[in-house]
């Protein structure tokens, strides 16, 4: 098999599974949202993470204070990866509005 072949179907395999990857992380989204709560009276009803006391800004603080994700978990032993990846996706969700000019 001439090598320009299996070189194409190398690239098909691969583009076929980051779409699979892709279309699988977009479908948790939604289930990841629903980690993301905001009571009223619990931390002035700011947004928290599973109804625990742990606030989304406090993680998003530390994720760019530079802590890295491994020493949240450890410092949270209550939190779960998903956690952090719904705290990324709720302020991704929160700053994505339109701007009007004139």
């Amino acid at each position: 098999m001439p090598t320009l072949l299996r070189s194409h179907e190398a690239y098909i395999r691969k583009t076929a599974a980051l779409t699979h990857y892709l279309d699988t992380k977009m479908n948790q989204l939604p289930t990841l949202l629903t980690r993301i709560t905001q009571i009223p009276g619990q931390c002035g009803g700011r947004p928290c993470i599973r109804g625990m006391r742990i606030r989304v800004s406090d993680i998003l603080e530390m994720l760019a204070e530079n802590v890295s994700v491994e020493e949240i978990l450890e410092d949270f032993p209550d939190l779960e990866l998903e956690d952090i990846q719904a705290c990324l996706i709720f302020a991704a969700r929160r700053t994505d509005f339109p701007r009007l000019t004139a």
